[in-house]
């Protein structure tokens, strides 16, 4: 099978079963979605959506949140990971985009990353979310899912290297709903440890399943 012949088998599966694949991140607008996404990193978006409620009803604009006080927004958010670096993330951010940008939240990758808390995966989900640039945010299910499946060649190591691997590959158009579709099938079926390889609708091109065939 050729390597396109992969990437179109793959893409047809997930537009015939995924066609709306969006963020499972609750939301109504850039603010909420990067406040959200910042809270994401190592951390279920279940409980971020539990949480962040409460964080947009006490601050319910990015200008709100450059005024905070460390001891106000920290309770809020104490029972996601990381707790005291992400109170100081989302305040540090706020206050950026305030005196950088004038309090609108960047489009751009670059831009993006300049903020607090803000690395190149959050800064891609973002931009491909909000704005639907071509930009392909890898998680630790994207990286997973893209290399059992055989999009992407075992040896890349990097997020950054599956991530030029995969937007290569794809069509600019399909790369936003790519990162949900690698995204959903690596948090409902192909799981970390025990993966759901026989409900898999991808097993005839997927290398991981192959392998697992081989070994019996």
């Amino acid at each position: 099978m050729t390597k396109k012949e992969r990437y179109d088998f793959v893409i047809h599966y997930f537009e015939e079963h995924m066609p709306d694949a969006e963020t499972e991140l609750v939301y109504d607008n850039p603010y909420q979605l990067l406040v959200a996404v910042i809270l994401s990193a190592q951390c279920t978006d279940k409980r971020v959506n539990m949480t962040t409620p409460f964080i947009f009803e006490k601050y319910p604009d990015i200008r709100a949140l450059s005024k905070a006080a460390f001891n106000e927004l920290f309770p809020l958010i104490k029972s996601i990971s990381y707790p005291n670096n992400k109170t100081k993330h989302l305040i540090g951010m706020a206050q950026k985009v305030v005196t950088d940008f004038n309090g609108k939240i960047p489009m751009t990758v670059p831009e993006l990353i300049t903020l607090p808390g803000v690395g190149r995966k959050t800064a891609n989900v973002i931009t491909s979310v909000i704005d639907q640039q071509p930009n392909m945010a890898v998680d630790t299910h994207v990286f997973r899912v893209s290399k059992r499946l055989g999009l992407v060649p075992q040896k890349l190591t990097t997020p950054l290297a599956v991530e030029k691997e995969l937007v290569k590959n794809l069509k600019p158009e399909l790369i936003h709903k790519a990162h949900h579709w690698l995204i959903l099938h690596g948090r409902y079926v192909c799981l970390a440890r025990n993966p759901k390889c026989w409900e898999c609708g991808l097993q005839q091109v997927c290398i991981y399943f192959q392998n697992l065939l081989n070994k019996k």
